[in-house]
């Protein structure tokens, strides 16, 4: 099928997600004085704020644009609890690794308290998901992590040989895989929607449109100018993860902003769509290239990401990359259109761990890594607890939040090149198993 041909005819170029749940206004001007402002509307901004204004402090939400436009409602609603920090955890001591692997562990607790206490209807199930292995290579190694995931991490992770896998997942392209049963998946933008109802009705202040333009002052006495006024805070959280700028240098040059698109395919037919996923998992791989899938939370669709381009691209180029992909994993859907495509920033960190803490008297949370529903959640909690009165912002509050040389925020230098290595490893991965 030719890329000209792959987009239904009534293809858009904007989230899935927002056919539910769209980005939404708070317009009114924030206040002049808070306890606390928070910049940045996500998952970690919207979670503090819920937690501050629960513990009765005054706190205002300053988002950039309106609720929702940011990748907090552009993810695959893939909600990890431990299993993902993978590179992170390399030359770490075992109790470093447990320590970490288990306060991630709690982020799922956390994220699945939220749902049920908010009563937000997201469509949150805890199904599982499969990380299937490129190579069988790669089985090898997933299996030697398996005994670190159940451990430390309370998995509930077991091998699927590939002789198994189509119990699993309707393809032959994979080496088998790991089953990691303590995940879940929901939908992304009505969750940030319920996040945003609670902290709201908690009495947080939120504000779109509110573009924080300088930070000055010191801790108890920041002033913020905003495209919308000026603010006066005591204490001041940074949540901008995938979109950290210029307002924050010291940050910006600890994450690294990397595009990552999504598809969703048209309606499928049902018996189709039920035989991709058949026990409701989820889907990534082992690929260096990342590939991940899901279907739609009813049912009807594939909607299939990955890193498509590691230079910034329009989402309806980046489709039928995409779509050929789709295609290698599930030759089924080769000649099914795309309805949607879309994509968000992820924020890496040059040690693959997520980071909260105190720089310069700001609070940060940031550096999702890829998996950011439940950390993203989490951290934001941590930093506003600790605002609240404890001791710090929890494990993740490392010792040292590493940059490199000459890197001031700006990827697009060493992204391609990257890429490009990335690309090198999985076709000789590929090259050795002919």
């Amino acid at each position: 099928m030719r890329s000209k041909q792959i987009f239904h005819e009534n293809f858009i170029s904007r989230p899935y997600w927002w056919d539910a749940a769209p980005p939404v206004k708070r317009n009114v001007p924030p206040p002049e004085t808070t306890d606390v402002a928070v910049v940045g509307g996500g998952y970690a901004g919207l979670s503090a704020a819920l937690r501050l204004a629960g513990g009765g402090t005054r706190v205002a939400v300053l988002e950039a644009g309106d609720f929702g436009t940011g990748a907090s409602s552009r993810n695959a609603g893939l909600v990890s609890g431990g299993n993902y920090l993978g590179k992170g955890l390399k030359g770490l001591s075992e109790a470093e690794a447990a320590t970490l692997m288990g306060e991630a562990f709690r982020a799922l607790d956390l994220v699945e308290e939220i749902i049920a206490a908010e009563r937000i209807e997201c469509h949150y199930e805890r199904t599982g998901r499969v990380v299937a292995a490129a190579v069988p290579a790669h089985y090898t190694a997933l299996a030697g992590t398996l005994d670190r995931l159940n451990s430390f991490a309370g998995s509930e992770a077991s091998m699927l040989p590939r002789e198994k896998q189509r119990t699993e997942i309707a393809t032959d392209a994979y080496s088998g895989g790991m089953i990691v049963n303590r995940t879940g998946k929901l939908h992304p933008a009505l969750y940030l929607h319920g996040l945003l109802r609670a902290a709201e009705a908690a009495g947080a202040s939120l504000h779109s449109d509110a573009v924080v333009q300088t930070i000055e002052g010191a801790r108890g006495h920041f002033e913020l100018s905003t495209s919308r006024g000026k603010v006066r805070a005591r204490e001041v959280i940074i949540a901008t993860n995938g979109y950290t700028g210029t307002l924050t240098p010291w940050l910006r040059r600890r994450v690294v902003p990397v595009a990552s698109y999504m598809i969703a395919t048209e309606t499928l037919p049902p018996d189709l769509a039920a035989s991709l996923l058949p026990n409701g998992r989820t889907l990534t791989d082992s690929r260096r290239v990342l590939r991940f899938a899901r279907m739609s939370p009813d049912g009807s669709r594939m909607l299939f990401g990955g890193r498509a381009r590691f230079t910034p691209q329009a989402p309806q180029e980046a489709a039928p990359v995409l779509h050929r992909f789709m295609s290698e994993i599930f030759p089924q859907l080769k000649d099914f259109r795309v309805s949607h495509a879309w994509c968000g920033n992820v924020a890496f960190t040059f040690d693959f761990l997520p980071h909260a803490g105190e720089q310069d008297g700001l609070h940060y949370c940031l550096g999702c890594n890829g998996s950011g529903v439940a950390m993203m959640t989490m951290l934001g909690r941590k930093v506003a607890e600790r605002i609240l009165g404890a001791a710090s912002a929890g494990a993740f509050e490392r010792p040292s939040f590493p940059t490199r040389p000459l890197y001031r925020g700006d990827p697009r230098l060493f992204l391609p090149l990257v890429g490009g290595v990335y690309k090198l490893g999985d076709w000789l991965d590929r090259k050795r198993v002919r």
